[in-house]
């Protein structure tokens, strides 16, 4: 038995055009599903420079419900069209509240669902939590056209738990768009940790993961003081033991893409037995004093 589907990652430079962000975003999909790709992922907040550099009450005014969000009704035409999967990462607005969010649009166009997520980082130039109420979703899976997916969303990629959940959701294939680059406060370059966090969800639980950086320096004014920030790209695409198989470059806009074989996949992980010899028993204590 054979069960392929063929993902694929992108990176893009963001400015404050929407529209041309959209139709930078649509050429790497378009290019994408072109050449084959079933599952296209776009990067965290494509639609704007990554504004939670500061704090700034102007910018939630960008903040849209999925119904009037113009690239979630855009890519629906196009997923369409193309007959492909786009998670669609956006600033959602609920009645009073800010989300960060990913819909999730199946090939024939509609909408799946929404994920909000879960864990918001609050740090410079990370000041999510000024924006971002942390999400109350839960986490998600969606059985798509060409398979079942997960998606977590940045931050959430530095948490086992998340991966983990999604996974025994039923994921097969796990993916994180992504805003990432310098770390002013902590003075250290963090790719290499940032992509083996997200191997070691690969190893852990049997399965591809597949992540989305933006790239370019982005500079967000605020009173006169301007915020600096260059993000590392190196988007990347693991196989289902955790190796980078497929890996962008730190400053260029690509597509990568890499197909897997589900059924296989499935195969490997009954045959390493870690989901039947799991212990949620035995991890309640540890849990509840965390």
């Amino acid at each position: 038995m054979m069960r392929n589907v063929t993902v694929a990652t992108t990176q893009m430079a963001c400015g404050w055009d929407i529209q041309q962000n959209i139709a930078t975003a649509t050429e790497l999909v378009t290019k994408a599903a072109k050449a084959g790709a079933n599952i296209i992922l776009l990067q965290e907040l494509f639609e704007t420079p990554y504004f939670c550099q500061v704090h700034d009450f102007d910018y939630f005014t960008l903040a849209t419900a999925v119904e009037d969000n113009a690239a979630i009704n855009h890519f629906k035409q196009l997923a369409k069209e193309l007959e492909v999967v786009l998670p669609i990462s956006f600033y959602e607005k609920s009645g009073n509240t800010f989300f960060n969010s990913v819909t999730v649009i199946d090939a024939d166009g509609e909408i799946l669902g929404t994920y909000r997520k879960t864990h918001i980082p609050d740090g410079i130039p990370y000041a999510e939590k000024f924006y971002f109420t942390p999400g109350d979703t839960g986490f998600k899976v969606w059985q798509t056209k060409y398979a079942k997916i997960g998606v977590g969303i940045c931050w959430d990629q530095w948490f086992p738990e998340c991966a983990r959940s999604m996974a025994l959701m039923g994921a097969e294939i796990l993916f994180y768009p992504t805003a990432i680059g310098d770390e002013p406060t902590l003075d250290i370059d963090s790719k290499g940790h940032w992509q083996r966090c997200m191997q070691g969800h690969a190893a852990a639980n049997l399965m591809p993961v597949v992540a989305a950086n933006r790239i370019g320096t982005e500079t967000i004014t605020q009173n006169g003081n301007d915020s600096v920030m260059a993000f590392y790209g190196s988007s990347f695409i693991t196989d289902g033991r955790g190796e980078i198989i497929q890996e962008a470059s730190k400053d260029k806009e690509e597509i990568l893409s890499t197909t897997f074989d589900l059924d296989q996949l499935a195969i490997e992980r009954q045959q390493w037995g870690v989901f039947r010899d799991r212990r949620p028993s035995m991890y309640g204590t540890l849990l509840t004093h965390g």
